[in-house]
């Protein structure tokens, strides 16, 4: 039983369907921002950012760009860390929960703390990738 367990977790397609799972929030932003591009600058202006367009781009960009990197495995870390970055970003710009009003602080601060575990699991991607799993 242990070891058909551990053939299974540690197959190939594993690591391929877990990095394609933690970019599925992404890919799906992506997407869905450059098929609503209007939505997307609107989105933008909402949290106060400028100039709206270039920034919106810049999100799709990143977005699916970075998803790219680490689903081929391609400079795996480098989009790793950048989306770590973004949503480190993201969640302090978009989930302040220590600001809503009471009515939505608990749903804010479980999208904070949500955006703190993709930030944890890319950063894991980057540490493994650049070799820290062979570390100490």
């Amino acid at each position: 039983m242990g070891n058909a367990l551990h053939a299974a977790a540690t197959a190939p397609w594993v690591q391929s369907l877990a990095l394609l799972c933690l970019c599925a929030a992404y890919l799906q932003g992506g997407v869905d921002k450059a098929r609503n591009f209007g939505g997307a600058v609107a989105e933008m202006r909402q949290f106060g950012l400028a100039p709206a367009a270039p920034i919106a781009v810049a999100t799709i960009a990143l977005q699916l760009g970075a998803s790219a990197l680490i689903v081929s495995g391609w400079y795996r870390w480098a989009g790793a860390l950048a989306l770590a970055a973004f949503t480190v970003a993201a969640a302090l710009l978009a989930d302040r929960f220590w600001a809503a009003p009471r009515a939505e602080r608990q749903r804010t601060a479980n999208a904070f703390f949500e955006h703190w575990g993709l930030v944890g699991g890319m950063l894991l991607v980057a540490w493994h990738d650049l070799g820290g799993h062979r570390a100490g």
